[in-house]
């Protein structure tokens, strides 16, 4: 009878509404909670690097800034309590080399924050056409001088190759190395809950003292995902071919080393736990 009233339970968990039957939410609760956080993520950001470039805002810097911040803190906030919220491809491998989340279930996490960033880059775009417009100077006019940046990440001319990967992997760095204290359990760290708030504020601060170089993509998939609807929607394959191919070396190689490097120092000298948030909660051996 107990078995019974279980079983019941969890189907009302599972399947909350009608509608919802259709699913296998097993299978895809998660992933698409990293889709539409991913999705967040970007878009906040995104349009806060419109905001902060095509309207002279006397905010400037501070909207992209503020903008990034706040889609990292809302993007936990929706995918933390279903999916760990990773949001950042960075973030999944760091968690499956040292952490034992399950690489299948790592490249399905990545395939749906990329999936996420493309989509929530499309909106901006949508929403930001006629503006984007303005700013080129006629319809249909896409340059990566104007207004790419305003989804992928572009180095300053100010910043040699290796300056721009360093800022990278330095930002990623902070980036996960926080992330890893807030979301530890043992460390007396804040509520699950407040987790996002602190992202925010490493996210905003990241951006504020280390991004005006690169522009802090500090995340694959939040820079690659951008980049290809850019590709897609008129500014060419000058996108991909910046700098020697930047994309990869600055966005995507450049933060998982960070992230791998950051969650190695903080598990060989500060973790004590065998698990956090972020990751499968192993049995103790």
């Amino acid at each position: 009878m107990a078995d019974t009233q279980q079983q019941k339970t969890r189907q009302v968990h599972l399947y909350p509404h009608r509608f919802s039957r259709f699913l296998d939410r097993d299978t895809l609760q998660q992933p698409v909670a990293e889709f539409f956080g991913t999705m967040i993520l970007v878009m906040f950001g995104c349009a806060g690097n419109a905001q902060g470039n095509l309207f002279n805002s006397s905010r400037g810097y501070m909207d992209v800034a503020f903008g990034w911040g706040a889609g990292l803190a809302l993007g936990v906030w929706v995918a933390g309590g279903v999916s760990g919220g990773h949001l950042n491809p960075a973030v999944t491998i760091s968690q499956a080399v040292f952490r034992g989340f399950p690489w299948g279930q790592a490249f399905l996490y990545m395939l749906m924050q990329l999936l996420g960033a493309i989509v929530g880059a499309a909106l901006v775009y949508a929403n930001y056409y006629h503006a984007i417009n303005a700013f080129e100077g006629g319809s249909g006019v896409r340059t990566v001088p104007g207004t790419a940046q305003l989804f992928g990440t572009y180095a300053s001319p100010v910043i040699n190759d290796s300056g721009a990967f360093f800022e990278e992997f330095l930002g990623t760095f902070l980036l996960m190395f926080v992330l890893l204290a807030v979301s530890d359990k043992r460390s007396g760290t804040p509520s699950p809950g407040m987790v996002p708030i602190a992202l925010f504020f490493v996210l905003f601060a990241i951006g504020i003292a280390f991004g005006g170089q690169t522009g802090f993509a500090v995340n694959p998939a939040r820079d690659l995902g951008p980049r290809i609807l850019t590709a897609m929607a008129g500014y060419g394959r000058e996108v991909f071919n910046f700098r020697r191919q930047y994309w990869l070396w600055a966005c995507i190689i450049a933060p998982i080393t960070g992230a791998l490097l950051a969650t190695l120092i903080y598990d060989t000298f500060l973790f004590t736990g065998f698990a956090t948030i972020h990751t499968v909660y192993l049995p103790v051996s």
